[in-house]
């Protein structure tokens, strides 16, 4: 391993030599090598196999109470509630197909491509009618099922067990980036990572339907949790890299402390790395293209053991007015699962200006689902805003956080305008810099896709590299794109809510965009691109049951 020094240039580097540019992409095949199409599901062949249940999606609770801490109660942890968490966060949502052609799945946590390269995994104690060992299970999305890789043994667990919340478990994530560096090339180790924030995202508002609440863990090295999940013996491009441990807890179970730590005990990894995990994980191609830059920059981002971080302090009065639209009686269940990507916009639909003020809201650091990060917020917004009622079209920004203000302020072109929209609420940083028809620019910048023009409003996400830069800390690059990946979350869900469609755009010009800002340096740099409006349904497309195949 380089220097930290060295290795922060290295990951600027591997972000520049990735970037799309007007005329020439990032590198990648070029076409798509159906071949070796690598399969969306893993298996560990040889593991037990134990089924969860199928919840079916009831009305209550409302969509709008997941933000509301208190309002839904909670539930105890057994075979439903576990079920749940998983089947409204990780599981297949539909299956899609056109006539004559074999069907697709989705999933309920979006994926660059619908390629998923986002594995889970779940450390708990026993649950009375599941399992009566505690234990290390991988999460089977095909089957909705629990692969169990390791039994721990209640000394074990008890030892974890007493460092977290009451009632609390471990949901972990990895990757496997041969996935999405099969069709994406160099920059799948970007996408990997939205989908990492994506996921992340996922797992807490599944949470939140059960009263539970979650929190990154941070004082866990990526070397231990790879000893904890079974993945030190994997090699080659089917891997998995071990990325997050969240703790799910019972909501407000975590009393006063500022984030969930565990060490996990030195003789529980020793037996870990001493014991082969159960299970041969399944082969996904049969063959693979070698993209050295991507296990270049895996190496240079793996996270150091270090302590975790107060997040910041509640704002009673954003807390109080993050909802602009009062309580919609929708069900959350059923937005979560029933959200989808919209393929294409139809270059009509409006949104009411106070719908577009509570998204943007949504979207703040202190709106509940951001509270499962252990560091302050690190990405603003820079809005296209086209059919907005009451809203001048142009360029906008929403600085979500008060230090990004002036900092945004200083790094913008001179000549923007900074105009706050006359019915903006006041506790909401949102500024006009531009007045004009935004949409060609919008398109434009994102690789000339109409979809970014043909909605309401669409965005970049602008991350300030600044931490990564001043603290020498190359593993905040990846979660940088965590936080773009759960703002992206947050805009598919209100989306629906809002009886319209979001898109997260993954191809866009990088220093196109920051030209248009006027950005001269790197210390603001776009993550990740998103689009709101009214979709075009695809009347070709058959929806079939999320596990049909069970079924049959």
């Amino acid at each position: 391993m380089p220097d930290v020094s060295s290795a922060v240039q290295r990951v600027l580097d591997y972000h520049r030599r990735t970037k799309h540019h007007i005329h020439r992409y990032a590198r990648s095949l070029g076409y798509l090598d159906w071949a070796q199409q690598p399969t969306p599901f893993r298996h560990y062949e040889g593991a037990p196999l134990i089924p969860l249940m199928h919840p079916p999606v009831g009305e209550r609770p409302y969509y709008d109470e997941l933000f509301e801490a208190g309002a839904i109660p909670t539930a105890v942890l057994d075979p439903e509630s576990l079920s749940r968490l998983l089947y409204d966060s990780l599981a297949i949502s539909a299956w899609k197909q056109v006539h004559g052609a074999p069907p697709w799945s989705l999933r309920v946590n979006p994926s660059s491509g619908d390629l998923h390269p986002t594995e889970a995994y779940l450390v708990c104690g026993p649950v009375t009618g599941l399992f009566c060992e505690p234990g290390v299970f991988h999460y089977d999305v095909f089957n909705h099922s629990l692969e169990r890789r390791y039994v721990l043994t209640e000394s074990e667990w008890g030892s974890v067990a007493r460092q977290l919340p009451p009632g609390a478990i471990l949901v972990a994530l990895s990757s496997i980036y041969w996935r999405e560096a099969w069709k994406y090339g160099e920059r799948a180790f970007r996408y990997c990572h939205h989908d990492v924030g994506h996921a992340i995202a996922a797992i807490i508002f599944g949470a939140a339907t059960l009263g539970w609440q979650g929190g990154l863990i941070e004082n866990v090295d990526d070397e231990d949790l790879e000893s904890l999940l079974g993945l030190r013996s994997q090699i080659g491009p089917e891997a998995e890299q071990a990325h997050c441990l969240i703790a799910i807890f019972p909501d407000g179970a975590l009393g006063d402390s500022d984030a969930v730590v565990l060490e996990l005990p030195g003789d529980l990894l020793t037996r870990l790395r001493a014991t082969e995990a159960v299970g041969r994980p399944n082969t996904l191609s049969p063959a693979h293209h070698p993209w050295p830059i991507i296990d270049e920059v895996v190496a240079l981002t793996r996270h150091p053991r270090m302590e975790n971080k107060k997040m910041l302090t509640p704002h009673e009065e954003l807390e109080a007015q993050a909802s602009l639209l009062g309580q919609r009686l929708v069900s959350a269940r059923h937005i979560i699962r029933a959200r989808r990507s919209a393929i294409r916009m139809d270059g009509r639909t409006a949104m009411a200006e106070q719908v577009f003020y509570h998204i943007m809201a949504r979207t703040l650091p202190m709106a509940r689902p951001f509270r499962v990060f252990p560091w302050p917020p690190r990405v603003s917004l820079a809005l296209f805003v086209h059919r907005v009622c009451g809203l001048a079209s142009g360029l906008y920004v929403l600085a979500r956080a008060p230090e990004h203000l002036a900092l945004l302020r200083a790094a913008l072109r001179e000549d923007f305008l900074w105009q706050r929209p006359e019915r903006c609420p006041p506790w909401l940083d949102l500024f006009k810099l531009l007045a004009g028809d935004a949409q060609q620019a919008a398109e434009i910048i994102s690789c000339h896709q109409s979809i970014a023009g043909d909605g309401a409003f669409s965005l970049g996400m602008l991350a300030d590299f600044g931490a990564m830069v001043q603290t020498q800390s190359p593993w905040v690059y990846p979660r940088l794109f965590w936080e773009a990946g759960l703002i992206g979350q947050v805009l598919y869900l209100e989306a629906e809510a809002a009886d319209l469609r979001a898109t997260g755009i993954g191809c866009f010009f990088d220093d196109a965009m920051h030209e248009l800002l006027g950005l001269v340096d790197e210390r603001w740099q776009s993550l990740y691109h998103f689009t709101i409006g009214g979709a075009v349904w695809d009347e070709r497309l058959q929806t079939l049951p999320a596990y049909h195949h069970l079924d049959r």
